[in-house]
């Protein structure tokens, strides 16, 4: 079981530590610490040892993927499809069942995060999992999760997404969830709440839960829950009903008039919405069975095309299930883990970039392979990005192997900066492909000058207050580090002084928290942030001197830990106390690192302190350990360990310390 930490920044050996707290990486042998000009012969060292460890990981057709590591909801929730649909089988129940079990904290709940605090709908849905894996109420870790659970207000205060889950077998009733009509499909993109006012990840999953929120199914579980009530024979008081005159009073009340509308429902209305729905669903599958390249998406897009009467053996259920079955790691023989996605796009394009900034001959056949794949998976056709931007050619990159529907911009960005690095035999294709690259992410600039993930002006907050919402972020308005890392390619092209730079630079500088610091939308946090930003603004020629600059640095010197690393816990997105501060970290130390060297700060001694933490903490194979999740899916909701981001980001760090940054940046006095 993972350690039960007690929720303050100051905890001690099993908690997070503050950044007067010296720690080490976990499995790491720390060498002789160095100083002075020694330090650079230390990171040279370090950075050939990454760089051996990293080109023997790549795959023969050249990409790179780690496993991507979310939290136990996958597993739990692959085991009730299994379950739902009738699928199981001895081996996989049993492997999976073991992972959980692993992941368990000793007070008996389970964490969306390494070292995080027990999440009451992660507990809940792993129970109902490891009951359905044939383990007892009275087993110690199921006696101890289900007293957990009842302490926090048993199944009624989980999420909703939760509670459909247990309604799907008869343990909780649809007509105490939020209503969610199919006819949602037919609403126009001019009219708030309609399915492109969500982000697309929200959006792929909405859409085929309308269809499973019609049909209201329930095939009975094969046990009671009632340990998980806080009393079985008493229902729980309802939520206070907020003001009729605030937001949250209209979409409640809102809510309440299509509970209504489903008993007066027009029944050719609705038969057509159902249609509608499946035809969306069924033209979003990819080559690969597999919908949006994420695993929620399927997984309810399997069970809405089931309910419309596709058997399991139709060409469409059929390829999505044998699609779900790729999203699972075997970390042994014996237990199974369920990645919610897999990045191999995301993870080439870093491994490229850190391999070439660490001194690999840009003609090096590893670069030339990696290359070669990333020009082949360029999406050229249109997704719902063109909703908003219908007159844009397409020419992004997508996050996994098969997602052409959703190209996203911080891959079409971080794709051509890597392309840029690399010799390739055809350098015609290649310029062509970034042309198309940059032209794309160009197109999606939002109305404000910076830049969302996969969509344009994706801001409505009228999303976000339904009460179906409430599993974590579902728009996909502009972010500081995507908006920086396409302000960076677009420098490296020499674009900086180009109207579309300018109006992203103007809109990074005015994000800058009082602090110095920036939030990180999709990395931990506020030092992801900083360490994408900071590059991006000195590599458009902001010099070293300016006092966006000189704030930034100042926040990271004041933030980094006595071992000289960084690190910071994923509670610094709703807690204070702990921004910029944790466990040290290699992904975090090398993210302070980018921004402190690309700020021309290679000779000062917080920069200096951190490469030898590096080095100090680097395996005998040249890898890291890192436990913590440093990537984010939706703030304070849904985290990611990347596994690969131990290794690339450290390499590129020390590569830009022992090289430069890669296409020019200031020194400190500029």
């Amino acid at each position: 079981m993972t350690a039960t930490t007690d929720g303050s920044p100051g905890a001690g050996a099993h908690g997070t530590p503050s950044a007067s707290t010296t720690t080490t990486t976990t499995g790491a042998t720390p060498s002789t610490t160095t100083t002075g000009s020694n330090t650079r012969q230390t990171a040279e060292r370090a950075a050939r040892r990454a760089t051996d460890h990293l080109l023997a990981r790549q795959h023969p057709d050249g990409w790179w993927k780690g496993d991507l590591e979310t939290n136990v909801t996958m597993d739990a929730e692959d085991l009730l499809l299994r379950q739902f649909l009738g699928i199981q089988d001895d081996r996989t129940t049993a492997a999976a069942a073991r992972w959980i079990r692993s992941q368990q904290r000793d007070d008996g709940a389970w964490p969306t995060f390494h070292g995080g605090p027990g999440d009451l709908s992660a507990t809940v849905e792993a129970y109902v999992a490891l009951r359905l894996a044939g383990d007892t109420p009275e087993a110690p870790w199921m006696a101890s999760a289900s007293a957990w659970v009842r302490e926090r207000g048993g199944i009624a205060r989980a999420r909703v997404f939760t509670r459909i889950w247990l309604a799907l077998f008869g343990w909780w009733r649809w007509e105490d969830l939020p209503e969610l009509p199919p006819e949602l499909m037919f609403l126009p993109k001019w009219v708030p709440l309609n399915i492109y006012s969500f982000g697309q990840w929200a959006r792929q999953t909405i859409v085929p839960l309308t269809i499973v929120a019609a049909h209201r199914p329930v095939r009975p579980g094969p046990f009671a829950l009632d340990e998980l009530h806080t009393d079985p024979l008493v229902p729980n008081p309802p939520r206070p009903r907020p003001p009729v005159n605030s937001w949250d009073g209209f979409f409640q009340r809102l809510d309440r008039a299509l509970h209504g509308y489903r008993k007066i429902q027009f029944r050719p209305l609705r038969r057509a919405a159902l249609k509608a729905g499946a035809r969306w669903i069924i033209e979003r599958q990819e080559d690969d069975g597999c919908w949006g390249g994420i695993q929620p998406p399927a997984v309810y897009s399997v069970i809405a095309l089931n309910l419309l009467g596709y058997a399991l053996d139709h060409p469409v259920l059929k390829a999505g299930l044998d699609s779900l079955d790729r999203f699972a790691v075997w970390p042994d023989e014996d237990t199974r883990m369920i990645e919610a996605c897999q990045s191999p796009v995301w993870d080439t394009c870093l491994a490229t970039i850190a391999l070439a900034d660490a001194g690999l001959p840009a003609d090096h056949p590893a670069l030339v392979r990696a290359a070669g794949w990333m020009l082949d998976e360029q999406i050229t056709k249109t997704g719902d990005w063109a909703v908003q931007r219908p007159q844009l050619p397409p020419g992004g990159w997508a996050f996994e192997f098969h997602n052409d529907n959703y190209p996203d911009i911080d891959d079409t960005a971080e794709v051509v900066l890597a392309l840029l690095r690399v010799n390739h035999p055809d350098p015609a294709r290649l310029r062509t492909a970034v042309e198309r690259g940059v032209r794309w992410n160009i197109g999606m600039q939002s109305k404000n000058g910076a830049w969302g993930a996969f969509d344009a002006d994706n801001t409505s907050t009228f999303p976000n207050r339904l009460p179906f919402c409430d599993f974590g972020e579902v728009i996909d308005p502009p972010s500081a580090d995507v908006t920086a890392h396409v302000v960076e390619m677009l420098a490296a092209l020499g674009l900086e002084h180009d109207e579309h730079t300018r109006r992203g630079i103007d809109w990074l500088l005015a994000e800058q928290e009082p602090s110095g610091a920036w939030f990180g939308r999709w990395g931990v946090n506020y030092i992801y942030g900083t360490g994408s930003v900071v590059p991006a603004l000195t590599a458009s020629g902001l010099p070293g001197s300016h006092p966006a600059i000189r704030r930034a640095v100042a926040w990271l010197e004041s933030v980094q830990n006595e071992d000289g690393g960084w690190g910071e816990d994923l509670r610094s997105y709703s807690s204070e106390e702990w921004i910029g501060r944790g466990a040290s970290t290699a992904s975090q130390t090398a993210w302070a690192l980018l921004a402190l060297l690309a700020a021309g700060e290679r000779d000062g001694q917080a920069a200096e302190r951190g490469v030898r933490w590096l080095a100090e903490t680097q395996k005998d194979d040249g890898s890291w350990d890192e436990p913590q999740f440093t990537g984010t899916g939706f703030p304070r909701d849904f985290s990611i360990n990347y596994h690969l981001y131990r290794m690339v980001f450290p390499l590129t760090a020390l590569g830009r310390y022992v090289h430069g940054e890669p296409f020019g940046g200031p020194r400190k006095g500029d």
